[in-house]
């Protein structure tokens, strides 16, 4: 059967990471934590808990490699989009004004998706379509540069970017300081810069500690991704698995000594230098899993289900953000008000997530069946 079959002249493995990642997101619907609350003697439900949730702060679970591993893959589809279109003989200025174009088709529907349940726009730039749109026409532009120049740029992005951190005042003691919640630079800045737009209430500061600022280090996580982009066309039909597991593990282990000495801590939330270089240590990592699995192991059926996804994540996160509650409300009236607390109330919502999730793959292979790819 045709559908059940990887595309052809695809790295597949890039397609089923990026699903793996994009199902992680969906699968918020499943509500874990809620679930282990029901049932706290059991350790297995509290240790997929955590990994639902992100980190409070310093550190980090499996939920909070989406958004860097999202971010890295964009960088790995770059140089296999720049090459396309080139054979197409696209003109550069043409293919620059695509970019430009693509960037804020990210912004504008990062801020249409944070502003679905407000009374008028809510201009926020922190969310992940929003960061990689912001920082997606400088990516591009280093398409074009060496691998030495991609490095150099990533080198000074977090350099640079741990430098003003560090030497901006303060009132709480200690280095790590610089680096507290809501009591940063970029806290600072997003007081001055979000308050220049319409807004319900003067913005103060955000609930998760969420920042425009972290754009910068996020085009940082997206050159890694370039970078492995490229060693992946460089070295076809081989697959640059030492490579790539040797960045990985270098990344983890610089990362984790940033923390560990105080220089930089480990935190998501306000994406900090030590955290890009961690969080793309796993990015590499996850990647060479993948392609050692299905490139070069040959096993590329259990993938199947992941590339359905990957192939269409802007669709898959669309439907994510609009259609949950569309779903479950439709099961409930047309099935009863009960039907997700048919063995109880404490595996109700983890049942109504099943369903949930349930219906959005079938949405998304229906999509992929009909050969329909959304694009930005």
């Amino acid at each position: 059967m045709c559908a059940m079959s990887l595309p052809a002249g695809r790295n597949s493995a890039v397609d089923a990471y990026r699903g793996f990642v994009m199902v992680l997101m969906m699968a918020e619907v499943l509500q874990l934590e809620r679930l282990s609350q029901a049932f706290p003697s059991s350790t297995i439900l509290g240790w997929f808990a955590y990994h639902q949730t992100h980190v409070e702060w310093a550190g980090c679970s499996l939920h909070d490699l989406i958004q860097p591993s999202f971010s890295f893959l964009v960088g790995v589809a770059l140089p296999y989009s720049v090459a396309r279109r080139q054979s197409e003989g696209a003109a550069s200025g043409r293919m620059f004004g695509h970019a430009l174009w693509r960037a804020l088709l990210l912004v504008a529907l990062g801020i249409f998706l944070r502003s679905t349940h407000s009374a008028q726009t809510n201009f926020t730039f922190e969310d992940t379509l929003t960061q990689i749109g912001l920082g997606y026409p400088f990516l591009y532009l280093l398409a074009w540069r060496s691998p030495r120049a991609q490095w150099t740029a990533f080198t000074l992005i977090l350099v640079g970017y741990w430098l003003a951190w560090a030497i901006y005042p303060v009132d709480a003691p200690g280095f790590l300081a610089h680096w507290n919640k809501n009591a940063n630079l970029g806290h600072a800045f997003d007081v001055w810069f979000l308050n220049l737009f319409p807004r319900e209430s003067p913005f103060v500061a955000n609930g998760g500690g969420y920042l425009t600022l972290s754009f910068i280090p996020t085009l940082a996580t997206m050159i890694l991704g370039l970078v492995a982009g490229g060693w992946l066309r460089q070295s076809a039909p081989a697959l640059p698995i030492r490579r790539l597991l040797t960045a990985g593990l270098a990344g983890l282990a610089l990362g984790a000594l940033l923390h560990v000495t105080g220089i930089c801590p480990v935190v998501k939330r306000i994406w900090t230098p030590a955290w890009t270089i961690f969080s793309g240590g796993w990015c590499f990592l996850l990647l060479a899993a993948f392609n050692w699995v299905i490139e070069v192991r040959g096993y590329r059926r259990w993938a199947f289900p992941l590339v359905v996804v990957g192939l269409n994540s802007i669709a898959a996160y669309l439907i994510a953000h609009l259609w949950e509650n569309f779903i479950a409300e439709s099961f409930r009236i047309h099935l009863g008000r009960g039907v997700f607390a048919v063995f109880g109330e404490g595996t109700e919502p983890f049942l109504r997530g099943v369903v949930v999730l349930t219906s959005y793959w079938l949405i998304l292979y229906w999509m992929y069946r009909r050969r329909l790819f959304l694009r930005i």
